[in-house]
């Protein structure tokens, strides 16, 4: 016998001609259940929905209606029927629920699934906000944390402001003239790269900043060069105050008009309607804090964050993507410059350096030093031999550097912590002191006031140590009032000025004044700051967290930046251990090496970035049932289950802890180079399992790259 069909088998005969029977059958013509007229052209809408659940992370298919036609157009935000028996999913399946807001991705003219289609219900706006190069990153960020493509668009798309559409953009101004290298001379490469940027290349650079205030103007530089070739340029920067002062920087160089600015502190209308003049391509240049790492630029040529390693470019909202990996992505993605900056230097960053990703941008070690201040620093010893030092917080070299310093100018103290005495222990046994009713830490208000658990809010008047039995208090931890009540007591007719949550400052006049801040809040002094004192530097390096090193250098050189160079009287005091070697990269301000040893530890260990990790955390049943059903690369490792701290009513919840009063557990997940987007896939299938099955009462969370490994 030849094998064809009429040899074969009954069983087989069945099958052969149920499949050509399916073959033949011609699909359906979309078809609403009222039977309203459909568009001639390409009668079906693929949408996205607006839910950002995994199980849904899916397009869905809508008939167009005869009178939307015209403006339901690809890109414009739509409405639909989501509920049962009112559409169909592209796999036949039903889902539920009633008006719905979305996004019109393409038009099609014939939908997958062969019954009739619910239609379209509104086109709230034929303004066509997502663009298919948005659409792509936002599927690429959704792929890489594992989370769902409708909650990367309510993060890259702002909310609709219907006064803002209906004003007319402005028309685009033509590209300046190339800029001077300007101070990027003092690097080496510098001018290089503004020629690169300016001829329409993609240079790709980690630039390790001079201290000092020219920064801001040395990013103004870039994006100008990069408007002179006709490209757009983009600019992510961790806080308002940096925002602000790029902004300056730019209008100063370029004039008004240039460029848009993106916060999400901005109004409501005035963000929509800077976005959508970034998006009609009237300006081609976007400043922002990480709401615009998502800034529709058109023909970008150039992407830019600036302190990669500051929490505040860590997104809070699902999926919870980085500034700095978003930005990545674009690079690769638009085929355009990259630039990472900061005036220290985390781990990915030596990371793109060393493997050949990016170049490095640096200054000579002479035009270091001449323009970094000089830094002391003040140890164990030390602080064991000096009688001022155990009498009070601060020793004796601090007490004659700020003493000195105050002659010239302002001079800053960084204390780690906020409040009065964020803090306390037993004096005898130095066991913390805890609340009897939630085991909160206990904190010293002002002086006088009774002790107040930092939790609950209750006070603490009858505290004794259950250790020992004893009494007597002593404080662990320092914070900013407290600081600078005693600083204000040993210097009486000098000003005292606090900068924290409460209230930041941004500038502080170049008279004599003490200036005491919180890391990240340090206003900008007119001409320098005359000294700066960093104290308790051990309660920043004892953090229980792997970039515990990095981040306190981050925050030191951030301060010391802020300060005169030595040629101009400029010191620095670290009360710290000099023999540590986040210390000693700030004595010798080179934060590129400490980056680099850190990189070459993690390597050895297998820690990020070297490999990928994800966090996974819930209550003990529902992670053991989670972690049976997910199906891992074969290279990955499951660390844990360890217990997560247990989060208190009234106390700050960290990102991924547990609701309060809830025992969690938390399991990490580590694979190697190379197989982060396996893991990221397996996790977000049995997410979307669970998910789909109900899920059940508890919550489970996944986080890709977590930003706090303990």
């Amino acid at each position: 016998m030849d094998g064809g069909a009429e040899g074969a088998p009954p069983e087989q005969l069945a099958l052969i001609r149920e499949s050509v029977r399916k073959a033949k059958a011609p699909r359906a013509k979309p078809r609403t259940w009222r039977g309203a007229a459909l568009a001639k052209e390409l009668p079906v809408a693929r949408v996205l929905v607006d839910k950002g659940v995994l199980h849904l992370d899916r397009y869905f298919d809508y008939a167009v209606p005869e009178e939307l036609d015209a403006e339901a157009q690809p890109g414009v935000r739509v409405r639909v029927r989501f509920g049962a028996g009112r559409h169909r999913v592209r796999d036949g399946r039903r889902e539920g629920g009633g008006l719905i807001g979305g996004f019109l991705v393409e038009r099609l003219p014939e939908s997958d699934y062969s019954g009739p289609l619910a239609a379209l219900a509104q086109v709230v706006s034929p303004e066509p906000v997502l663009s298919e190069e948005l659409l792509g990153l936002a599927r690429a960020v959704a792929d890489r944390y594992a989370g769902s493509l409708a909650d990367v668009l309510q993060l890259a798309v702002p909310p609709r402001s219907a006064r803002a559409e209906q004003r007319p953009s402005p028309a685009p101004l033509p590209p300046p003239s190339a800029p001077e290298a300007g101070s990027w001379g003092r690097y080496e490469h510098g001018a290089a790269f503004l020629e690169a940027l300016a001829s329409g290349g993609a240079p790709r650079a980690v630039w390790s900043a001079l201290p000092g205030p020219e920064w801001s103007e040395e990013l103004a530089r870039a994006v100008a060069a990069t408007l002179a070739c006709g490209r757009g340029a983009l600019v992510v920067l961790p806080d308002g105050r940096a925002v602000a002062r790029v902004d300056a920087a730019l209008t100063a160089l370029l004039g008004e008009g240039r460029h848009a600015v993106l916060t999400a502190d901005a109004g409501p209308e005035k963000r929509y309607r800077e976005w959508l003049a970034v998006r009609r391509g009237s300006v081609r240049a976007v400043v922002g804090t990480r709401a615009a790492m998502f800034a529709p630029v058109q023909d970008l040529g150039l992407v830019a964050v600036w302190d990669d390693g500051d929490d505040s470019h860590s997104e809070q909202h699902a999926p919870q993507p980085h500034a700095r990996e978003v930005l990545l992505l674009r690079a690769a993605q638009d085929k355009c410059g990259f630039l990472l900056g900061s005036w220290s230097c985390t781990v990915e960053a030596a990371q793109l350096v060393e493997s050949g990703w990016a170049r490095p941008l640096v200054a000579g070690r002479e035009q270091v030093r001449a323009t970094a201040p000089l830094v002391r620093t003040v140890g164990d010893g030390d602080l064991a031999r000096d009688e001022a030092a155990r009498a009070a917080r601060l020793p004796t070299l601090a007490w004659q550097v700020v003493r000195e310093g105050l002659r010239h100018g302002p001079v800053l103290v960084q204390v780690p912590r906020r409040g009065y005495v964020p803090r306390m222990a037993c004096a005898n046994c130095r066991a913390p002191a805890r609340c009897r009713h939630c085991a909160g830490p206990l904190e010293a208000q002002e002086s006088g006031a009774a002790l107040r658990c930092g939790w609950c809010g209750r006070d603490e008047g009858g505290w004794h140590c259950p250790e020992c039995g004893a009494f007597r208090l002593r404080a662990q931890v320092v914070g900013a009032r407290r600081t600078a009540e005693e600083l204000g007591r040993a210097f009486p007719a000098v000003p005292v000025r606090t900068s924290g949550r409460e209230q930041v400052l941004d500038t502080v006049a170049s008279a004599p004044a003490l200036v005491v801040s919180t890391p990240g809040a340090e206003p900008v002094a007119e001409g320098g700051y005359a000294a700066a004192l960093l104290l308790d530097g051990w309660a920043m390096l004892g953090r229980p967290d792997l970039r515990a090193g990095e981040d306190a250098l981050r925050r030191w050189i951030g301060a010391a930046s802020l300060v005169r160079p030595q040629g101009a009287g400029g010191t620095v005091v670290i009360v710290a251990e000099p023999t540590l070697r986040p210390v000693q990269a700030l004595v010798r301000w080179d934060p590129v090496g400490h980056a680099v040893r850190e990189l070459s530890e993690r390597s050895e260990l297998g820690f990020p970035p070297v490999s990928r990790m994800a966090a996974v955390s819930a209550p003990a049943q529902a992670l053991a049932d989670f972690m049976g059903a997910v199906e891992l690369p074969p290279e990955a490792e499951v660390l844990g289950p360890v217990p997560v701290p247990v989060t208190t009513a009234g106390r700050p919840r960290r990102v991924g802890a547990p609701p309060p009063g809830e025992h969690w557990e938390r399991v990490l997940i580590r694979v190697p180079p190379g197989t982060g987007a396996a893991l990221a896939a397996a996790l977000k299938a049995a997410q979307a399992a669970r998910m789909a099955r109900g899920g059940g009462e508890a919550a489970v969370r996944v986080r890709i790259d977590p930003p706090d490994i303990g």
